[in-house]
């Protein structure tokens, strides 16, 4: 199955109860209710990784603090006491990571990005022998990113937190 990147609206109130857990249980069945409750969502699927590369040169499993497109992929504020990842995004973040978003050129990031870079970065997921999918790759990451500047814009209007996971 692999490890997807999911992206949801958080409101005040679950934000809040997301810092009081303590209990990675707890904290599961939550991110569960408000996975289905959510209203603003966005699912990446297995692209976070060469998201994250494309926007910031590096792997997503090395995150760059106060870097706004790092961010949009990895969250700002990690839960840490939990076994998969899960992250956060305050409201007052939201609109410079959009901006971030709007901002850059992904058709010219992919232009000049080839599977071999992919391979030698060691990206997730492992796709990097499909020559052959090059092109369908390249359109699926470049529709990913159109959809994540989508789900920020409407964060952003609803005034909301953002809950990023990874599992």
């Amino acid at each position: 199955m692999g490890l997807r990147a999911n992206y949801q609206y958080l409101s005040d109130k679950d934000l809040m109860e997301l810092k009081k857990f303590d209990n990675e249980d707890d904290i599961f069945e939550a991110v569960e209710d408000w996975n289905e409750e959510a209203e603003i969502l966005l699912d990446i699927d297995k692209n976070w990784d060469l998201l994250h590369y494309m926007m910031t040169g590096i792997t997503a499993s090395e995150p760059v603090e106060d870097d706004p497109l790092s961010e949009a992929v990895v969250g700002v504020t990690s839960i840490e006491k939990i076994e998969d990842f899960i992250a956060y995004i305050e409201k007052d973040r939201v609109s410079d990571i959009l901006k971030a978003l709007e901002d850059f050129d992904m058709e010219s990031a992919l232009e000049s990005f080839s599977l071999e870079e992919g391979k030698e970065a060691e990206l997730y997921p492992d796709i990097w022998d499909y020559d052959d999918e090059e092109d369908e790759i390249k359109e699926d990451l470049l529709d990913c990113f159109e959809r994540m500047k989508d789900f920020y814009k409407e964060v952003l209007e609803a005034d909301g937190n953002v809950l990023v996971t990874i599992y």
